[in-house]
């Protein structure tokens, strides 16, 4: 049995296969499962597709707090009720502290594990293509936010 993130990407790999432009936009590939009817909504899928598009939705909406920031207004954090796992929304003007400290580490730890995958990716870019100038990264981002903060 295969996910659905499997089956995924293999309609991608049919899509390669396919001699279809490569490197291809997500909508140029859908398109194109769509019309070779390798995929098609599914009925169930409606309610995953508007909680998906409410999630968007929420982590797009700013606010300007009293000290002049654009910050996010709406933040989610993943807890477990009655030995079920729910990622909860809420606003930060009026969410409970406990949220709040929930969701911000983890988004932290979603972070660390973007910054972990990255190296690895470019670690075997460089390893594997042997480039004349490997690509080198920085993880340290002090800086990067100091200049953003003063650019603000």
């Amino acid at each position: 049995m295969h996910t659905q993130s499997e089956m995924l990407q293999d309609i991608v790999r049919k899509y390669q296969t396919a001699n279809q432009p490569w490197p291809a936009t997500t909508h140029d590939m859908a398109q194109w499962a769509i019309n070779n009817r390798l995929w098609a909504p599914k009925p169930s899928a409606i309610v995953d597709q508007c909680a998906d598009q409410l999630s968007r939705a929420m982590r797009e909406e700013y606010i300007t707090d009293v000290q002049g920031r654009r910050v996010r207004a709406k933040h989610a954090a993943t807890v477990t009720q009655g030995g079920t796992q729910l990622v909860l929304w809420a606003d930060m003007r009026t969410a409970p502290h406990q949220h709040m400290a929930t969701a911000f580490q983890q988004r932290r730890h979603q972070i660390v594990g973007d910054c972990r995958q990255l190296k690895m990716d470019v670690d075997s870019y460089n390893d594997n293509r042997l480039p004349e100038q490997p690509i080198q990264m920085i993880f340290d981002f002090t800086y990067d936010l100091e200049e953003l903060a003063l650019a603000a």
